[in-house]
């Protein structure tokens, strides 16, 4: 039986970041993976998930379309579709995450750009933010956003986490809207 979640990217990553087998199986066999663990995951093609490292920053596309694993991740978001987005990250992705979502990539860090089909969709294994040992899985999980799930923001800090409940404002920061 399968569980079926609206938004299943947040307990995802929080398994990946507490368990090393089941993160390896995520970035091996991607739907497998997720099968065993009862994500539902619709009608996704092949799924391939990619790690984001301190010597590495990836970033999603679908430079078609909007082809998006949003039966395992949730809403696609809406810059994620305009067509500015989806030329500027392939032309120039440092520039684009730094114009689009004040994300500052460091220039040693290797930036890969992956184009989602609708064969093969990609999300991103985002990395664990510091001061997060000792936390559970589902205060890992809220630490998690979107943006993160494709490389247009970083998983949430613990004290960022802690502003974003106590104002209710959203964790995703605010866009800067393409000409």
């Amino acid at each position: 039986m399968h569980e079926e979640r609206e938004w299943a990217g947040g307990i995802i990553v929080a398994k990946a970041w507490m368990d090393s087998e089941f993160k390896e199986a995520l970035l091996t066999t991607g739907r497998e993976a997720l099968r065993e663990m009862g994500v539902h995951q619709g009608k996704v093609g092949k799924l391939v998930v990619v790690e984001n490292t301190d010597k590495v920053h990836n970033l999603v596309v679908c430079t078609l379309c909007s082809c998006y694993p949003y039966d395992i991740l949730g809403d696609t978001p809406w810059w994620y579709k305009h067509e500015s987005y989806r030329t500027k990250i392939v032309q120039n992705p440092r520039a684009c995450a730094q114009e689009m979502f004040q994300l500052e990539i460091p220039a040693g860090k290797q930036v890969r750009v992956y184009d989602s089909t609708s064969d093969v969709r990609y999300f991103v294994l985002p990395q664990r933010p510091a001061g997060t040992e000792g936390m559970s899985e589902e205060e890992l999980a809220k630490l998690v956003t979107a943006d993160s799930l494709i490389g247009a923001g970083y998983a949430l800090e613990p004290d960022q986490l802690n502003e974003v409940e106590r104002t209710g404002a959203a964790p995703e920061m605010p866009r800067v809207r393409p000409d």
